[in-house]
């Protein structure tokens, strides 16, 4: 039941030259006497640059988070939970890509098309949207609070221009979102093909491991001069709150995985077809020993003191020889990182945006207007919502559990069970109706709790 086996190169190709000739994409050549070196861009995608650009969509700002889910959970429990997480993703992508090859289907979107019709597709736009919106406006915060510093938590952590060159105007959070929002984003989302960002992809993928290098060294260092106490392995579990309260990290956790709206992007432009199994599984492997060493070191380091956003704890004195030095590290070369993953998760966004609004018209690449707007007006979406929104978890939370569950588990699972094709074993069922119970009920808590907490946080003060 391997991927390869069911997609045969012969059909990939077939299928990859009828959406050439349907949708004649400008970026390809259309004439044989086009120059040789845009022809050669167009050959396929390799497995490394495919491996780099899922490993950028999984790693934005999840691993950012993944440290509070320590917290929660504790970290025996919470590593398990990130391995369980990467196997559930893995068996979810396998099921989209095996009725892919099933229903010739070459986007997610036509996937669902082929199985619940219009209305399907329509609705994984929506979600795509609805996540992909969120994760964005998630990277925008962690940019403003690494740069003009936070104060969601009560308590005032400066950012590294405040700490540099003290509170000016022009380092406060609305102007240096906007600057980045022109001079890096805007330029970024202007590329057409997803394979065009495979260089920013392996860049940013090295910052993530440089920002886990420094991290891991400063735990060690302190692990060993015993600066460090031994973190929980378990929750802390008292009463029925806190133990709703477990449930608030799944959102977080599934957001943390969720690449599966570019998987078919990535899979189109492979040279050769039946190696999306291992990119899948190689990046897979990849961000999972990532999120462990980044959770355990982070979670290590900070404990219960470990905010939403870790990268806001690097703003203290840590104890150690260039502390202020490492903590500016830190911070800058994982802002660089999100700043080189928004144009991979923008790009769906915006396909799936014009998808919904403009259906039956041309390609969106042979329309530079409608691109241009689709494109500022997203964008203008996302910083707003980066200003106005106070906290990573805030946003996570929202995301994961509502459109990135349905991206993640209810709609591989549904499309299994609906079986168009008569593909699915028992075990896919089995596994499809697992992954919809786990995902309804543990996110119907998570709703619960978080309404439960934040009601109670809003009349306490007047107790």
């Amino acid at each position: 039941m391997t991927i390869g086996n069911i997609a045969p190169k012969k059909e990939r190709k077939s299928r990859k030259s009828k959406s050439i000739v349907d949708e004649k994409a400008p970026l390809l050549p259309k004439r044989q006497d086009d120059d040789g070196a845009e022809f050669d861009e167009f050959n396929g995608a390799s497995f490394t640059g495919a491996v780099f650009n899922l490993s950028t969509t999984i790693v934005g700002a999840g691993i950012m988070a993944l440290p509070a889910t320590m917290k929660v959970l504790g970290l025996g429990l919470g590593i398990v939970m990130i391995i369980f997480m990467a196997f559930l993703t893995e068996a979810s992508i396998e099921l989209i890509l095996r009725f892919s090859r099933a229903g010739k289907s070459s986007s997610y979107g036509g996937l669902m098309g082929d199985a619940f019709g219009k209305y399907g597709k329509i609705m994984l736009q929506i979600c795509v949207m609805i996540n992909n919106i969120g994760v964005l406006i998630v990277y925008m915060i962690i940019i403003g609070d690494v740069l003009s510093g936070t104060s969601s938590s009560g308590v005032h952590h400066a950012g590294v221009l405040e700490g540099w060159f003290g509170d000016q105007w022009w380092n406060g959070r609305a102007v240096v979102l906007s600057v980045t929002t022109l001079c890096i984003f805007a330029p970024l989302a202007c590329f057409k093909r997803i394979d065009s960002l495979k260089f920013t992809s392996a860049l940013s993928v090295g910052l993530a491991v440089v920002f886990l290098v420094i991290t891991v060294g400063i735990a060690i260092i302190k692990l060993i001069s015993g600066g460090v106490m031994m973190p929980r392995l378990i929750p802390d579990v008292t009463d029925l709150t806190s133990l709703l309260n477990l449930f608030t990290v799944v959102p977080v956790l599934v957001t943390a995985y969720i690449c599966h709206y570019n998987v078919h992007s990535i899979d189109n432009e492979l040279e050769d077809s039946t190696q999306i199994k291992g990119v899948v599984r190689t990046s897979l492997a990849l961000c999972s020993s990532v999120y462990i060493m980044t959770s355990f070191f982070g979670f290590l380091l900070f404990g219960d003191a470990t905010l939403d956003d870790v990268l806001a704890n690097y703003d203290t004195d840590l104890g150690i020889p260039y502390s202020s030095l490492l903590n500016d590290a830190v911070r800058v070369s994982y802002a660089a990182h999100l700043m080189l993953v928004f144009p991979i998760v923008f790009y769906p966004l915006r396909l799936n945006l014009d998808g919904l609004l403009f259906p039956t018209s041309r390609p969106l690449v042979l329309d530079n207007l409608r691109f241009a707007l689709v494109s500022i007006g997203l964008i203008a979406v996302i910083f707003l919502g980066a200003n106005f929104i106070p906290s990573i978890w805030d946003a996570f939370q929202f995301t994961g559990a509502t459109a990135a569950v349905c991206l993640g588990f209810i709609f591989p699972a549904a499309i299994t069970l609906k079986d168009r094709h008569n593909i699915a074993t028992k075990k896919d069922k089995i596994l499809a109706v697992f992954m919809i119970v786990l995902a309804v009920f543990s996110n119907l808590v998570a709703i619960y709790s978080d309404a439960y907490a934040l009601i109670k946080r809003n009349t306490s003060p007047r107790e």
